[in-house]
């Protein structure tokens, strides 16, 4: 119910905002929560509703786009490694193992600083970092799957090595990939509101709710709801995927599902 209240959130939340969340109205700044300002107003008079429900377009896309890439290109690399073997699964894993060796939010900013702040590149970095988790999840999983009768049944048909990947492997490592999609979501969303709030992420006037934070640290004894309301609002988002995740892993786990 939560991931859906973010998501319906980030689809509609522009159009249900009560103000205009990038108009300033400098007579009300800092302004505590009224009946016409439900989560009061910013440094600058904004309304701060209005801004949190843009944001979450912003920061959940941001959390979706890296996640996507991550999932697309780690899934390719632990499928090829598992399913050729050899001295290419040697040199990938081990390419996987050199970008799991670093910390993931060092490597984050390394990738965002080389490639200048910005919302897409905080993407991008973000979905570097994550590749690691992808591919070692589905590389033991595609190891299990091809040692299966089915797929030496379809190797012995004559199909090819794409067609039993994507057709007879992939399909049956599915549950593992989407738990670590939605237990990584939640990862995703810290790191690239950190990064944002370090100024490396989306740029004034942009709401996205790691830059707010960022703003709002200068008036936490003079007007704390403007830093309150962003990090309660990551807080959530974040705990949702966790749940959601864990539902997920019992539900998909047959193990777990009977006891």
């Amino acid at each position: 119910m939560l991931v859906v209240f973010f998501l319906l959130m980030a689809a509609f939340g522009p159009w249900v905002a009560p103000h205009d969340p990038l108009k300033q109205q400098l007579d009300g700044a800092l302004a505590e929560p009224s009946w016409s300002h439900w989560l009061g107003r910013d440094e600058l008079g904004r309304d701060i509703l209005s801004r949190i429900l843009l944001g979450a377009r912003i920061s959940l896309g941001m959390a979706l786009g890296a996640s996507v890439i991550a999932a697309g290109a780690g899934v390719v690399v632990g499928l090829v490694a598992a399913y050729r073997g050899g001295v290419l699964e040697e040199v990938l894993m081990r390419l996987v193992d050199v970008i799991l060796a670093f910390p993931g939010f060092l490597l984050a900013i390394a990738v965002v600083s080389a490639l200048g702040p910005g919302i897409v590149n905080v993407v991008v970095a973000v979905g570097i970092n994550t590749i690691p988790g992808f591919a070692r999840i589905t590389h033991s999983a595609a190891h299990a799957m091809k040692e299966t009768e089915y797929v030496a049944a379809a190797r012995a048909l004559g199909n090819s090595g794409p067609r039993i990947l994507w057709r007879h492997i992939l399909p049956n490592c599915l549950a593992p990939i989407v738990v670590q999609f939605t237990l990584r979501m939640g990862t995703v969303v810290v790191i690239g509101s950190g990064l944002s709030f370090l100024g490396l992420g989306a740029q004034p006037p942009s709401p996205e709710w790691g830059a707010m934070l960022s703003t709002a640290r200068e008036y936490l004894r003079t007007a704390p709801h403007l830093s309150l309301v962003p990090g309660l609002a990551i807080l959530l988002l974040v705990l949702a995927w966790n749940l959601l995740g864990d539902g997920l892993t019992e539900a998909l786990n047959p193990k777990l599902s009977r006891s």
